[in-house]
């Protein structure tokens, strides 16, 4: 059975993570790291490529608890079900590892006596490879090439050979616990040490809290603005900072089509966006560590500069199909890579140098080598912005003169203007880029403007529309009152609208693409119609727009991708960062309304 995308919730050790259905099973995990091979992959196939499930022991497959929750201000997850014999939670969690990372739930009776059964089926390699299970030192261990994995209960646990699972039952009465740790470690190196479950547990919550209360948001969307910088915190890869742009790959934009893409890289187009939801909430350890990431990732020849990378920093990101894997609610095919690495995405230039901007505007210390690395983005994209490319959206059709890549070239040169005129110290031709900037704001004004319609186009020549126009006020190439920013805003809110929400662009007809089928309303899209309605003075309307937003979080306060206002589904990788970033930014914008709120920056 399929379960909504939403009925997910996350848990991970700022290396992976995993997510748990409704109906308490784990579906998805990735070991050792976010990029890495899922041991559990039911989310994209069915219960033979694993999963691990504890629920009542009457529960069939497929109900669901009766309520959850994180414990507040963490990522420790709580699912409580209510049965005729008593009420019982069960807590999931994955503690900020030592050296390699557990997996630990624990079962906790609240009232009466219930009966639990636990199932665990392990499949290495996105659910294809079925590992020898043995016990070993009164624990089970299974082993598969060179995966190894430890499961430590306290309930005894037998091991069931016809449906290659580990499966245990036991009752649990008021005030009991018992607990589960699956621990995952090269199959060539010794068994880890086992760790303590609820000492780990005290010690997960303590260092949820102590991050939390860094945040230095104090608007009216306190609970939505923490959760998200939680999940924001939860992608993030603890040695390099990179922040993966979700936990999931091929979680499908269509519900049964082919719009599947593998997300668990790191994307310089959420750069700036990133970096300023980080330093304006007070995180400014998570805002070092990004902008080093972006600093290590972007060196080398500009003329290679990629449009994402590995969490590391890797170059290769390889695209291959898992044909054994039937796809989410048999949305064929499941991708993993993602070859829109190779694309020309000309845009990214000026997110990069955006984001060094705005990280030396904040008070960042500077890396003495970043401005060498931004004078030679920017001498590529002197020469370069005239091509065509890929986009913003990673279209798989011709290249075309997408206006979003133009007019982040004309932040790249603006940014370059605004450093060379604060700090006259700083060595660099300011008139050259200046130049450059006016250049290109002519070419798009009268290339990229429909005078006829008062709005942006999606690309030269075009009359398809592109939501990522409505950055345009918020990166200052025109100022919000400027008529054609308000056309372009009305435009796309009646164009490109579905219900309230807005999609990316129109998917109807031969599209740009070059894709087939549909996708729901992309929520970042949305948040930033919030922020341009805001911009351009229809406040009260924006802050509806950005409340019903806050509607389509799931139970536990995530977001995916995108989200059919019809069915009432969200759609495609979860839960996203751009998403939760888009969130976090908006709250940001609209507390300027409030007593006490704080400039975005």
């Amino acid at each position: 059975m399929t379960q909504p995308i939403e009925d997910y919730a996350l848990i991970g050790d700022l290396m992976t993570s995993g997510l748990v259905g409704r109906d308490g099973s784990i579906d998805w995990l990735c070991l050792p790291r976010f990029d890495s091979a899922a041991c559990f992959a039911k989310l994209l196939g069915d219960e033979e490529n694993g999963h691990w499930r504890i629920a009542p022991l009457d529960a069939p497959d497929g109900e669901q608890c009766t309520r959850r929750a994180y414990i507040e201000d963490s990522l420790v997850l709580e699912s409580y079900w209510e049965t005729e014999t008593g009420t019982v939670k069960v807590i999931d969690f994955m503690p900020q590892r030592q050296v390699f990372p557990d997996v630990i739930r624990i079962v906790e009776g609240v009232t009466g006596r219930v009966r639990m059964r636990s199932t665990l089926r392990l499949r290495f390699d996105y659910g294809h490879v079925v590992p020898w299970v043995r016990r070993a030192d009164g624990d089970r261990v299974a082993v598969a090439g060179p995966d190894s994995a430890w499961l430590r209960s306290d309930p005894p646990v037998r091991t069931w050979g016809e449906e290659n699972s580990t499966r245990s039952q036991f009752p649990i009465a008021a005030g009991e616990r018992v607990a589960f740790v699956l621990t995952w470690h090269p199959s060539h190196e010794p068994r880890p040490e086992p760790i303590d479950p609820y000492t780990a547990l005290e010690q997960a919550l303590a260092d949820w809290w102590d991050w939390s209360r860094q945040c230095r948001y104090e608007g009216p969307y306190g609970e939505a603005v923490t959760r998200s910088l939680i999940t924001l915190k939860a992608l993030t890869y603890a040695p390099t900072g990179g922040i993966a742009a979700a936990a999931t790959t091929s979680l499908p934009e269509e519900i049964g089509g082919v719009r599947n893409w593998d997300y668990r890289y790191c994307w310089l187009r959420d750069a700036t966006l990133t970096l300023d939801a980080l330093l304006a909430t007070g995180f400014l350890d998570e805002a070092r560590a990004w902008r080093a990431w972006l600093l290590r990732a972007v060196a080398g020849d500009p003329a290679d500069l990629q449009i994402m990378y590995g969490i590391a920093g890797e170059r290769r990101i390889p695209e291959t199909g898992l044909p054994w894997l039937r796809g989410y609610a048999s949305s064929a095919p499941v991708r993993v890579g993602n070859a829109a690495v190779d694309q020309l995405q000309l845009d990214v230039y000026g997110e990069v140098i955006d984001s060094l901007h705005l990280a030396r505007s904040a008070g960042l210390p500077s890396e003495e080598h970043a401005w060498r690395i931004q004078l030679a983005l920017l001498d590529f994209l002197e020469r370069n912005w005239h091509r065509p490319d890929e986009g913003l959206w990673e279209v798989r059709g011709p290249r075309r003169h997408f206006v979003h890549s133009k007019v982040m070239a004309w932040v790249a040169a603006d940014r370059a203007v605004r450093t060379l005129e604060g700090d006259p110290s700083i060595p660099g031709d300011a008139e050259r880029w200046r130049l450059m900037r006016d250049e290109v704001h002519r070419d798009v004004c009268e290339n990229g403007y429909d005078p006829e319609r008062g709005t942006f186009t999606q690309y030269y020549g075009s009359r398809e529309l592109d939501a990522a126009t409505l950055l345009i006020p918020r990166v200052g190439f025109l100022p919000p009152d400027d008529p054609r920013v308000i056309g372009t805003v009305d435009a796309v809110r009646e164009e490109l609208g579905r219900s309230g929400l807005v999609r990316r662009y129109s998917t109807e007809g031969p599209t740009v693409d070059g894709l087939p089928g549909d996708e729901g309303a992309f929520l970042a899209c949305s948040f930033w119609l919030a922020d341009a309605l805001y911009m351009t003075g229809r406040r009260e309307e924006a802050r509806a727009l950005f409340e019903r937003l806050l509607s389509v979080r799931n139970d536990v306060g995530l977001l995916a991708e995108e989200y059919d206002p019809v069915s009432g589904r969200q759609l495609g990788n979860f839960p996203q960062a751009f998403s939760h970033v888009g969130l976090v930014n908006t709250a940001l914008t609209l507390s300027l309304d409030e007593p006490d709120g704080r400039d975005s920056g």
